[in-house]
């Protein structure tokens, strides 16, 4: 009943696939190594996910620089605001 997604490094995200009806949106964020985000935002642009530098997902193609870091956010195919970071 799961749906595996391979995030690479022996990490999945498991997706439980459901039949009751329309699931809410969630906000999930993940702590990333600077010396990572550049590999992330590579691999969003090869299987053309597009991301933005805000949640409200306004900035397209942009990052943010918040905080003193980098940031970026996408939507996972079902639906849930997923956040690099």
């Amino acid at each position: 009943p799961f749906l595996p997604v391979d995030l690479g490094n022996g990490v999945t995200l498991d997706y439980y696939e459901t039949a009751d009806g329309p699931i809410q949106s969630q906000h999930y964020a993940f702590l990333v190594p600077d010396d990572r985000f550049d590999a992330m935002i590579d691999r969003l642009e090869a299987v053309g996910v597009t991301y933005f530098a805000d949640p409200h997902h306004n900035e397209p193609g942009q990052i943010n620089r918040l905080f003193g870091g980098r940031g970026a956010y996408f939507t996972d195919p079902a639906g849930h605001n997923m956040e690099i970071m």
